[in-house]
């Protein structure tokens, strides 16, 4: 399957929310989908170092980065991390870093764009937050959905 969104649209298009179009496609997995878990940070990394040591289940970490791009939210270390761990991706309201390593590890990401700069280490954020950003409300326990044509989320599973 090279298209998930679409279809899923069609089916489900009253019961989902589509997020605005504003995220690149990051890591090799075209398609990826799972469990949100939420947290909100803001260029501090520290909470995202700390989930990604927990076991993923298979579930996509979502992080409301307040939408700056001037620090790396996830670089390679932690993507490595996340995959040994069994997360399915991340959806990013910030920045990415080490893109060509993100781009050859078995991992669905979406951000808003790379930049190079790490984040500051302060400890500072909130695991399981109710985040608002991209025209979409994500709360702990809901769907996410996506692939190269975007974000949608769900209340309920739906695959």
């Amino acid at each position: 399957m090279l298209d998930l969104l679409p279809d899923l649209c069609d089916l489900h298009g009253d019961s989902l929310q589509v997020a605005d179009p504003l995220f690149r496609h990051f890591g090799a997995n075209a398609i990826f989908y799972g469990e949100a878990v939420t947290l909100s940070c803001f260029e501090d990394n520290s909470l995202v170092r700390d989930l990604v040591a927990r076991p993923g289940h298979g579930r996509v970490m979502v992080v409301d980065g307040g939408g700056s791009v001037r620090r790396a939210l996830l670089g390679d270390q932690l993507a490595i991390q996340a995959v040994e761990s069994g997360w399915a991706g991340f959806i990013i309201n910030g920045a990415v870093r080490d893109v060509g390593t993100l781009n050859t590890l078995a991992l669905g990401v979406k951000a808003l764009a790379a930049c190079p700069v790490k984040t500051q280490k302060l400890g500072a954020g909130e695991e399981g937050a109710v985040l608002n950003f991209a025209g979409v409300t994500i709360a702990p326990g809901d769907f996410v959905y996506a692939d190269l044509n975007g974000i949608a989320i769900s209340a309920s599973r739906l695959i």
